[in-house]
């Protein structure tokens, strides 16, 4: 069978066919599919040498196989020092094959290259770092991706996820009727507790557009609340985006590099209808580098930067608490161990690990860092769209055993997690090991914890 109704070599673009995916329970059929499914061999190879280039080929050629990426990789060390799970085998068995039999591959391999670079891997590219010749396999995977995606070999909800972007401009079905809504509810509901707060809503020439994650309307409404909240006290001029209001990108999940565009550029259209000063990003690590490292090589931007000036969440809160926008009471700093989760995408990738402690030093009396920690930080176990795929649930769950252990190490009962594929992960390793911790993202702790001037006071004050 060429291709099946479910599981075929064409994008989600229209609703009726996101509807009958989702219906799909479980991606039963979907994966019946998918094991009929032949691979266009011609239009394979034709799209590796069309988007292969030198620096994926040179990193191909000059790795020695020397086996120092090994320890780097968190699923290498969760998996009893597997063989098959240094960086190294994992790229050069798959993406490698690929090129070296020129797309010549049957359905058996494709499954077994989704299998590998969804499930070994979360493109968390710590493996760079520790290579000496500076191979990057998350990138080779996240490229791999991108022809498995072309050819039809994608794990279902990450399918759905690209889909849900190609729709809706959002990981999921949240339309902007629906975000509009949530944002006047929450701006309703809190103004009756502090006085003068507002949501702005397109609003031109603000200093700050803010951009947040589906999942936030979705099924978090009171991190709007909290983030309107502390910009309130902090006195910014802020607004958010009517239309590309939504950061994240499972697409880049997917391999979908259409779809990556799409929706990156939806976020860039509001930066250029509002004219803000600056953008501010959520708490979520991947969709910092969805819109600011990779978003704009998407878009085609010359300069490789975003329109304007943007932030991740620990850089405002970082300078709101420097400047004094935003002031800690010291009786109401955290007494308790607490430590700190160093995102992939914003700490190891965006080089924002000295904000991070910026604002630990201000907020907590007994700090205590990961082994190894900052850009040295293993992955969480569930980045590159891992959480959320339930055909790899299990190997999820055996990489996670890597980061109960960091956290273990260090007495910690309180992990600080910035950062929305960070927090889930924490949370279910919780669910799973019962280690006896608690996990936050910033927001919720410092509404806690600052100062807040008398006319700003929450009503019941």
């Amino acid at each position: 069978m060429p291709e099946g109704k479910l599981c075929n070599r064409q994008p989600v673009t229209t609703l009726e066919q996101l509807q009958a995916l989702l219906a799909d329970k479980g991606g039963k059929q979907y994966y019946e599919e998918m094991n009929r499914l032949e691979v266009d061999d011609k239009a394979l190879w034709d799209l590796v040498q069309r988007t292969c280039k030198s620096r994926i080929r040179t990193w191909l050629e000059i790795c020695t196989h020397c086996g120092l990426c090994a320890e780097s990789c968190f699923y290498y060390l969760a998996n009893h020092k597997d063989p098959t799970q240094v960086p190294a085998y994992k790229i050069q068995s798959t993406l490698g094959e690929i090129i070296r039999r020129k797309g010549r591959v049957d359905n058996a391999f494709m499954q077994h290259t989704m299998d590998t670079v969804f499930a070994k891997c979360t493109c968390c590219n710590r493996c760079a770092i520790y290579c000496p010749l500076g191979i990057d396999t998350g990138v080779m995977a996240s490229y791999t991706r991108g022809l498995l995606f072309s050819q039809g070999f994608t794990p279902w909800e990450m399918k759905i996820g690209s889909g849900m972007h190609r729709v809706f401009r959002a990981q999921m079905d949240v339309t902007t009727e629906d975000w509009v809504d949530t944002c006047q509810w929450m701006a309703e509901e809190t103004a009756e507790e502090w006085p003068g707060l507002e949501i702005p809503i397109d609003k031109e020439n603000a200093d700050i557009l803010y951009t947040v994650n589906a999942r936030e309307p979705k099924h978090y409404p009171e991190d709007i609340a909290q983030a309107a909240i502390l910009f309130h006290v902090a006195g910014e001029n802020w607004t958010v985006p009517s239309e590309g209001w939504e950061e994240t990108s499972l697409a880049m999940f997917a391999g979908d590099w259409e779809g990556c565009r799409q929706q990156v550029q939806s976020v860039y259209d509001a930066m250029a209808r509002l004219k803000p000063k600056r953008m501010v990003v959520t708490e979520c690590g991947h969709a910092y580098r969805a819109t600011v490292i990779e978003g704009p090589y998407w878009a085609g931007l010359p300069t490789g930067k975003t329109p304007v000036e943007t932030l991740h969440y620990v850089e405002w809160v970082a300078e709101a608490l420097r400047t004094g926008k935003l002031k800690i009471d010291p009786k109401k700093k955290i007494k308790e161990p607490v430590t700190y989760q160093d995102s992939c995408n914003y700490i190891r990738n965006g080089g924002l690990a000295e904000a991070a402690r910026y604002i630990m030093s201000q907020i907590a009396e007994d700090f205590r860092e990961m082994g190894p920690s900052r850009e040295h930080n293993f992955c969480c176990g569930g980045g590159g769209g891992l959480n959320g795929i339930g055909r790899y649930r299990e190997q999820r769950n055996v990489g996670l055993k890597v980061k109960r252990d960091q956290i273990l190490a260090t007495g910690a009962k309180l992990v600080v997690a910035p950062c929305h594929n960070c927090w889930d992960a924490i949370r279910d390793l919780e669910e799973i090991y019962r280690i006896g911790i608690r996990w936050s993202f910033l927001k919720p702790l410092l509404i806690n914890m600052i100062e807040v001037p008398e006319h700003l006071r929450p009503a019941e004050e």
